[in-house]
Formats: structure tokens, C-alpha cells, sequence
């Protein structure tokens, strides 16, 4: 039979520890697929799918859509929807969204060139090159008005809002920064790229891109594809907690992204712009 519990940020067990003799209750993070359809002339068609902690999944479709060049304005995006389809259980609808875009988006031609498959670790999601950028009109990010340290701080800020790993300590996050340095938003998912598609989503939906001067905080790895995604945002700087990689480093260089790894206590290493 299946399971048609509605879906859920997290899950509570029972588990037992090693060392002790009694059960007691845990939090797990939730998992769940999420698809992404495209209303297209001949009804809904998949386009991706991935698996992400429930939550904020309007935003999430949308911000995937950007960030990989799915839509190339606010106005490509007409509606991005929850699944109303009867022959789905109620579960089920609950994993499906569904975009409406306009004629001419990206989405609809190129939902038949392939489908998406994203996972919750991370790995590059669609365009693998920095040409890919240029070609899609992508330019170089304005520096941010903020000290280095101030930024090296962000991650720490934005830990304090990490609800739901509070309680599951199994997820990453990503924090929204705006120029003069206040926190604006706070998205968790089990998948790095997820929280940062989220963010961006928040910041499409609400009509603030290009986001020129704010910054990117992110729980994990500074990987090339966070770095893409930042950069399609018009985002000026990001703080990773962790390294970045070779090649997000030469992106970041490429389009003048501040970045920043190892970030801790305020303290952190800075990658991009290259030192003197």
C-alpha cells in the first residue's frame, strides 16, 4: 500500500544509542523527489527532478529555472504552481510543481533536448563551462561595499537561523545577505545547490535580481556550481564554511565574484579577487 503521509521538513523516530538501554526520539531530515513539469501545448511535461528537503519548493523550481537558463526573464515566468493532478495521490501532489512560462522561454525548447536529473549531493546541475555563462549573457558581478571581514562573519549568522538542522544536524543552508550586510533570508535542504536555487527563487519571486551588492553565505563547499548559480543572480560575494574548488575558483576570478572559503569565528580565506 502506499504511503500517503503528507511530506515534511522532518521526521521523527525512535532510535537507541550504543551506550544506552533505552529508546528514545530522533529527528531525521526529510527526502523527498521533487518534479519540476513545464505546462508546454500538449499538457505538463518533466523537465527535472530532484531530491530535496520539502519546503519553499515554488521557490526551489523557480530558482532552478534560473539559475540554470531555463527562463532568462522575471516575465518568462508566468505562474510556478502545486500539482493538481487527481490521478496522483495526495502525496504525490505534493512532490510535483508545475511552471507555466511564456511562449519563446528557454524551458520549452529545451525540455526536449533533455531531462534533468539533479541529486541531493551535489554535482553540476546543467551548464558545466564558463563560456556557458558568457553565452548567456551573464556578466561580471559588482564587488561588494562590505569588509572581508565582515563577510567571513555571514556564516555564523546565518547558523543561528539554521532551524531544522538544529534539530536533525543533517542539512545544509544557505543565507541571503543584502549590501548594507542584514540578513534577509534563510533557505535549509539536504542538497547544497537546492538552498542556494531556493534563495534565488525567493529573491525572483519577490522581483529583486539581479542582486547587485548582496551576498551568499553557504553551509558547505564553495563548489562550481554554487558559484554558477551565484553568479547568474548577479551576487557579489560568497562564503563557504568549507574550500571551494579549482574550477570554482576560476569562475569566481572570471566573472569577479568575491569568494571566500574556510569561513569560521570571522575568519576566513579569501580566493577571489586574486592577491597582488
Amino acid at each position: 500500500m502506499t504511503n500517503d503521509n503528507p511530506v515534511s521538513a522532518t521526521q521523527r523516530i525512535r532510535v537507541i544509542k550504543t551506550n544506552a538501554t533505552n529508546a528514545t526520539s530522533d529527528y531525521l531530515v526529510g527526502e523527498e523527489p521533487l518534479e519540476i513539469r513545464v505546462e508546454t501545448a500538449d499538457g505538463p511535461q518533466q523537465l527535472a527532478v530532484t531530491m530535496r528537503t520539502p519546503g519553499n519548493d515554488l521557490e526551489l523550481g523557480a530558482g532552478f529555472m534560473w539559475s540554470e537558463g531555463l527562463i532568462r526573464t522575471r516575465d518568462d515566468l508566468v505562474a510556478i504552481t502545486t500539482c493538481k493532478d487527481k490521478t496522483l495521490t495526495l502525496r504525490e501532489q505534493e512532490n510535483v510543481i508545475v511552471a507555466h512560462v511564456r511562449d519563446g522561454a528557454p524551458a520549452l525548447e529545451r525540455k526536449m533536448e533533455r531531462r534533468f536529473t539533479i541529486s541531493s549531493a551535489c554535482g553540476v546541475c546543467g551548464s558545466t563551462q564558463i563560456d556557458d555563462l558568457r553565452e548567456r549573457g551573464c556578466g561580471n558581478v559588482t564587488s561588494p561595499t562590505l569588509s572581508l571581514e565582515t563577510l567571513a562573519g555571514f556564516p555564523d549568522v546565518m547558523r543561528d537561523k539554521q532551524k531544522i538542522f538544529d534539530k536533525t544536524g543533517g542539512l545544509h543552508a544557505a543565507g541571503l545577505f543584502d549590501p548594507s550586510g542584514q540578513l534577509i533570508a534563510v533557505r535549509e535542504d539536504v542538497g547544497r545547490h537546492n538552498a542556494v536555487d531556493k534563495i534565488i527563487g525567493y529573491a525572483l519571486m519577490n522581483e529583486m535580481l539581479p542582486l547587485e551588492g548582496y551576498s551568499l553565505a553557504i553551509s558547505g563547499r564553495g563548489g562550481y556550481e554554487i558559484i554558477q548559480k551565484a553568479i547568474t543572480a548577479g551576487i557579489s560575494a560568497v562564503i563557504a564554511v568549507s574550500a571551494p574548488t579549482s574550477l570554482a575558483v576560476e569562475t569566481a576570478r572570471e566573472f569577479g565574484l568575491t569568494l571566500l572559503g574556510f569561513s569560521r569565528g570571522g575568519v576566513a580565506t579569501q580566493y577571489s579577487p586574486a592577491p597582488a
